[in-house]
């Protein structure tokens, strides 16, 4: 038989339960939808347990084409912060917001991040080509680590101000994370100066990786503009096969959200050799290669420097 202390304790913790709302007991998380799959990893590594992040376009999705689907208009109706690239990189996004109609706050993750500018000869098709969606800033912010931490930075504070009791949760975490970071950069870096300086020279499908170059001097050169939407012409892609040859580019490499039958005509023709496949746009699923950004990053610069010092081009 209880006890009547523990009889009244008992009577006493369920008539608390039933006074306490649920949220005491359990933290009800913030609803926070990323646009694509390496901002949605973004908001994970900040937001950690205090958040729950739906992705629109996600691993080895191409932005640059993506048709928004019901589910993502419900998904933006639920929440209270939308974190997006900016830079014109979510050509579709507007649309979305006005069908979904949410009412969440839309917070860009590349503020306070300086654009470079896009490849007019890829932008500006004059020529009877065909003129992507971006105007003349390369979206592509995130494939410097310097401008990831901008990134960082504008998620957290952007978690703090839909979540202000989170705050010095999501400080810690993106303090811890910015220290991974700038690890990954010692290893970028590092591995860079291991390649021969007249082989920091290769090819890939589109141009997604200007802010790289210019970071840490390797010279990419693609047939396609910033954005898959832009075609290449064939006038292009001779060109490039002869600047393949005249300046013994050794490799060519494949991207995860391109066809890569562009890349593949280029290394037949010019006789540079197809490296591994990288990863620009997009993340891979969490099993794959490239399931978060270091490891995305890792996975690049691992698939560059063995192709660029691996034999003569």
């Amino acid at each position: 038989m209880p006890t009547r202390r523990a009889l009244v304790a008992g009577l006493a913790f369920g008539l608390a339960a039933v006074a306490t709302p649920f949220g005491a007991f359990a933290q009800e998380k913030l609803q926070v939808v990323a646009s694509f799959s390496i901002l949605g990893d973004f908001a994970r590594q900040i937001g950690g347990d205090r958040v729950s992040v739906t992705t629109l376009v996600g691993p080895d999705g191409d932005a640059h084409v993506y048709s928004p689907t019901p589910a993502d208009a419900k998904a933006m109706a639920a929440a209270k912060l939308v974190l997006v690239n900016g830079l014109h990189f979510e050509g579709w996004l507007p649309r979305l917001v006005k069908s979904s109609g949410t009412k969440a706050t839309m917070a860009e993750a590349t503020k306070g991040i300086a654009p470079i500018e896009a490849d007019d000869d890829h932008d500006d098709k004059a020529k009877g080509g065909h003129a992507h969606a971006h105007g003349h800033d390369d979206p592509h912010a995130w494939q410097s680590i310097a401008n990831a931490k901008i990134y960082v930075a504008n998620v957290r504070d952007a978690l703090s101000a839909a979540d202000p009791a989170g705050k010095a949760s999501y400080d810690a975490n993106a303090t811890a994370y910015l220290a991974e970071l700038d690890k990954l950069e010692g290893e970028v870096k590092a591995a860079i100066a291991r390649i021969p300086a007249d082989r920091r020279k290769a090819i890939t499908t589109h141009d997604a990786f200007g802010y790289f170059v210019k970071a840490y001097g390797i010279d990419f050169i693609a047939p396609q503009g910033v954005s898959t939407e832009a075609e290449a012409s064939a006038k292009d892609v001779a060109r490039i096969i002869r600047q393949v040859k005249a300046q013994k580019i050794p490799a060519v490499f494949l991207e995860n959200v391109t066809n890569p039958r562009l890349v593949e005509q280029i290394a037949r023709e010019s006789g540079a050799k197809v490296g591994g496949r990288l990863y620009s746009d997009a993340l891979s699923s969490e099993t794959g290669p490239a399931g978060t950004y270091i490891r995305m990053m890792k996975h690049n610069i691992s698939e560059i420097e063995k192709a660029l010092t691996a034999g003569p081009a």
